[in-house]
């Protein structure tokens, strides 16, 4: 057991972790942040996205304790109810958003895309997104909602 303490979504988090407990199992089941979800658990399908350090990173494949004095973000990081990130508004003005199984890994890795590159290409956004499977939009609605906000300063961070 390890004790760990590091940012979710802003705020501090301390708590004691096991030496095998992955990130995903700790965001899930102990601080019950259900927009991080089981997809494949070998880190090929990206629906466990989360950003570490404003960096992607499957939580399925990352310990909790790797996380212990970092920042970590999930999809709530973006936006509420009443107040949507301008990436998650134009996910829902491209159609972009299908089944919703990837949307949360999609949005946190165009968001570091973002946060990187101002006017990202075609290619770098398809880079940006290839760790994040979707079966439904064929990804040419999510590319273009991602170029719809670039370079607007929400997504800066």
């Amino acid at each position: 057991m390890k004790n760990i303490k590091f940012t979710l979504n802003g705020k501090t988090v301390k708590l004691e972790v096991r030496d095998n407990e992955t990130l995903l199992h700790t965001l899930r089941e102990r601080l019950d942040v259900k927009s991080v979800k089981e997809g494949c658990s070998i880190g090929e399908c990206g629906v466990c996205t989360v950003l570490i350090d404003n960096e992607p990173h499957c939580s399925c494949l990352t310990l909790a304790s790797k996380v212990d004095g970092h920042d970590v973000k999930t999809v709530e990081f973006l936006g509420s109810e009443e107040a949507l990130h301008p990436l998650q508004e134009a996910f829902i003005r491209a159609g972009a958003v299908q089944c919703g199984y990837c949307t949360p890994g999609m949005l946190l890795s165009a968001y570091s895309l973002l946060l990187r590159t101002k006017d990202p290409t075609d290619d770098e956004i398809r880079e940006a997104i290839s760790g994040n499977l979707c079966r439904c939009t064929g990804y040419i609605q999510i590319i273009e909602a991602v170029k719809d906000v670039a370079g607007i300063s929400e997504c800066k961070g």
